[in-house]
């Protein structure tokens, strides 16, 4: 069982930047940050497999940075240039797959999740 723990949410102007982090209790292969605004789906929004090959969702493209240190269990998003409509609940998840799974179901392991609010 991995256990995942979030840090680095907060309230932050549009324009602005926050750095998220996952840390894992165990290795882990690939790594998802999913979110999640009230009344909608979980999107997953950046994700990196263990060699570091990365996915990022087409709304955060040149945005959003994901990175990992396997050393440390822990991977990262960077997140710049912050929009309102990222506004949302953000989860780290962590997959056995070895390639970034896309949908929620894929993964195995889930944390608690870390607000991000972006006022206008």
């Amino acid at each position: 069982q991995v256990q995942l723990v979030e840090t680095g949410g907060g309230l932050v102007q549009s324009g602005g930047s926050l750095r998220l982090s996952c840390t894992a209790s165990g290795r882990t292969f690939s790594v998802g940050w999913f979110r999640q605004a009230p009344g909608k789906e979980r999107d997953l929004v950046a994700g990196i497999n263990w060699s570091g090959a990365t996915y990022y969702a087409d709304s955060v493209k040149g945005r959003f940075t994901i990175s990992r240190d396997n050393a440390k269990n822990m991977v990262s998003l960077q997140m710049n240039s912050l929009k309102p409509e990222d506004t949302a609940l953000y989860y780290c998840a962590a997959s056995n797959q070895k390639w970034v799974p896309g949908t929620p179901s894929g993964y195995n392991y889930w944390g608690q999740g870390t607000q991000v609010t972006v006022s206008s």
